[in-house]
């Protein structure tokens, strides 16, 4: 069974353009998602998949000196993307990252993965029915539902975000949820603006050992000190159709 990590990254954002490779501390935030998501264990390979744009240029060469492979593909439809990068990599499941989430924790990681093997499910993740701060995404998908959902998957928002044809299906697909032990869903640790890349930075300032902390200890830290999430409690989330 070959399980591959496929982190999707681009340097075109409404929001935030260029945001993946925006500095936080001594790395840039696509490198930090790189180097957090290489200490999980339940997958093979891990690919940053990138676009054909010029201007994405950028991240395949800071992907070549991560010495992790790049794959360049549909700039819109991103379930094509994952798709045409799964097929190349030889996948039999994929572990979708986005690279907008520099606080991932890669134990999280190996819980979505290990929810979609418990019952031979077709899609497992913890955003569906979210219990996760906002920023510790994961899912994870056998190739033939990712194949599925590229074959019958036709709204716009379908085909941007990868996955909602299948989570939105669970007549034909078998699902699982990994859930926290309480709601801490209220927490926004995703990149989507300044104030969210100035939130992450304040995090990583204020944790010693940056490459080792983990999801609870930043929620510990934000416990002690609350002033740090009002840097970017007011930014909006977007919804599914926004792309």
């Amino acid at each position: 069974m070959r399980t591959v990590a496929i982190i999707q990254a681009r340097m075109g954002s409404t929001r935030l353009p260029g945001k993946v490779l925006q500095p936080i501390g001594d790395k840039t935030m696509l490198a930090h998602v790189v180097t957090r998501a290489r200490k999980a264990s339940a997958f093979n390979a891990l690919v940053v998949a990138t676009t054909t744009e010029k201007a994405d240029d950028a991240i395949v060469r800071e992907c070549d000196r991560l010495d992790v492979p790049s794959f360049r593909g549909n700039p819109e439809d991103v379930l094509d993307r994952y798709h045409a990068a799964a097929r190349q990599h030889r996948a039999d499941e994929v572990v979708r990252i986005t690279s907008d989430c520099p606080l991932l924790d890669p134990e999280v990681v190996d819980g979505v993965v290990g929810a979609l093997h418990e019952d031979h499910a077709d899609y497992a993740s913890n955003t569906v029915e979210r219990t996760f701060p906002l920023g510790l995404d994961a899912e994870a998908l056998t190739s033939q539902a990712l194949r599925t959902a590229w074959e019958q998957a036709k709204k716009p928002y379908e085909r941007a975000h990868v996955t909602p044809y299948i989570w939105q299906h669970p007549d034909r697909f078998r699902i699982r949820q990994l859930k926290a032990e309480a709601n801490f869903s209220d927490h926004r640790w995703t990149v989507d603006t300044r104030e969210d890349l100035a939130f992450v930075r304040a995090v990583y300032a204020r944790l010693h050992d940056p490459e080792r902390f983990g999801w609870r200890d930043v929620l510990e830290l934000v416990r002690a000190d609350p002033s740090l999430e009002d840097l970017n409690r007011h930014v909006r989330p977007k919804a599914l159709e926004e792309g």
